[in-house]
């Protein structure tokens, strides 16, 4: 409830900026700053993560994302709100989501045993994503329901508020004894740079995280394009606008339904689902009429949740439990924290070219990101090989498929290194190598 209540929020946040000021680069920028601190504070959240018991600090981040719903919606209502709060407010629920996400992900694994994880972490995938969907479709309507203006706003932004009740209540109500957790990560130097550190040594979650990079950062602004698309192209007020959002809303259930009933998920998937979800989305920027624009929505919806789920669903069931809130942080600073660097430029482009012009570039974007990070994992058939280099961010090195082909042919005593299976010369006292010598007649016969 409160994951929708959140994506509520940022879709009213965005309806009140072009309240306010009617700019498209003022929403950019509100919608850059909400998704700032995930950029900046996600790799020390997933520290956190791996540190704190997950549900004690889930407790805590939804009371500190509660605060400045209930302080936003207050300021609306009232008819007090500025520009300026929207975007403090809004760096502020910022800051507690990015402390939440990493958190709230890796906490999948801790109430469910091995035998369903691949399940509850397709369902738990499904559910965070499809709130991204379903939000912005019920935040629509019902600032139709109360008034487009700032008041009616305000009240769908404290119906998020008080959403953050339940998820506190359910955490407090858990059995802490049944849950499956982990032994804690103890506090020491340099944790964040062994998060990063796991993810360059494995050639599968770089694709991955590729992947989700640019979809995410371009491709997936809904809450801004659909928006725009609405009130600039088609001429459209919140009520046709919130039906956008359900059409996606129809799309993503089914992507979620369908990503939860995979018991495994290969890189062809996410590969292929994220190429179509970026000709897909170019195909919406080309729409002649809003009835179009609408039809093409479940078909956006339903590859987007593919490959979202899929992607969330391969980096939790392949990463170790130790690492896995670090690796989770990492993909919500590049998924989410890519926002910040994508919305404020497509948000002008919008404003300056047209709002067809965010969904072509944004999907473009996706399209040539995806097929660059494949043609990356799968074109140059590299392989990581470990390689301890205390203090370095790149502890590892690449090596050819031929290498990598000898080194299989070895036996498995020992590092996977054929330097290292051959003994070393022989020394003398001072450290001088000798020579190998012929041994002599009489040497030979003795014994």
């Amino acid at each position: 409830m409160s994951n929708v209540g959140t994506w509520m929020q940022r879709v009213a946040q965005d309806w009140l900026v072009l309240v306010l000021t009617g700019s498209g680069a003022a929403l950019g920028v509100v919608t850059g700053l909400q998704f700032l601190p995930f950029l900046l504070l996600s790799p020390l959240a997933g520290v956190v993560a791996d540190r704190v018991p997950k549900r004690w600090l889930l407790q805590v981040t939804n009371v500190a994302m509660a605060v400045p719903a209930v302080v936003l919606g207050l300021l609306a209502v009232t008819g007090q709100v500025q520009i300026w709060h929207v975007y403090v407010l809004a760096l502020v629920l910022g800051v507690a989501s990015a402390f939440d996400a990493p958190a709230r992900q890796s906490f999948v694994s801790e109430i469910v045993g091995p035998d369903d994880l691949t399940n509850a972490v397709g369902l738990n995938s499904a559910s965070f994503n499809t709130a991204r969907i379903i939000g912005p479709a019920l935040a629509g309507l019902l600032i139709a329901a109360f008034g487009a203006g700032a008041v009616g706003t305000g009240w769908v932004i404290l119906l998020n508020g008080l959403s953050y009740a339940a998820p506190v209540l359910t955490l407090r109500a858990l059995d802490g004894a049944a849950l499956r957790t982990p032994d804690r990560v103890p506090r020491r130097p340099g944790q964040v740079r062994e998060g990063v550190a796991y993810v360059r040594g494995r050639p599968d979650l770089l694709l991955i995280l590729g992947i989700v990079f640019f979809a995410g950062t371009f491709g997936l602004n809904f809450q801004m394009t659909s928006a725009l698309m609405a009130t600039e192209v088609f001429g459209r007020g919140p009520t046709e606008y919130g039906l956008l959002g359900t059409f996606l809303a129809v799309g993503s259930l089914a992507g979620s339904l369908m990503a939860a009933r995979r018991p495994h998920v290969r890189h062809r998937l996410v590969v292929g689902a994220a190429v179509a979800f970026g000709a897909l989305e170019m195909v919406a920027g080309l729409a002649p009429s809003y009835l179009t624009f609408a039809l093409l929505c479940p078909l956006l919806g339903l590859a987007a949740l593919t490959m979202i789920t899929s992607a969330n669903a391969h980096l939790q069931l392949h990463t170790d439990p130790v690492m896995r809130g670090r690796v989770m942080a990492l993909y919500m600073m590049i998924f989410i924290g890519g926002t910040p660097l994508g919305a404020p430029p497509l948000g002008w482009g919008g404003g300056a070219r047209g709002a067809r012009w965010t969904l072509l570039v944004g999907g473009a974007a996706t399209v040539v990101g995806t097929l660059l990070s494949a043609a990356l994992f799968l074109g140059l058939r590299r392989v990581l090989t470990a390689l301890r280099a205390p203090g370095s961010l790149i502890p590892r090195v690449w090596d050819d498929q031929a290498v990598a082909r000898a080194r299989k042919q070895l036996p498995e005593t020992g590092p996977a290194s054929a330097a290292t299976h051959c003994p070393p010369p022989p020394r003398d006292r001072g450290g001088t190598v000798l020579r190998a010598t012929r041994p002599t007649s009489g040497a030979s016969n003795a014994g």
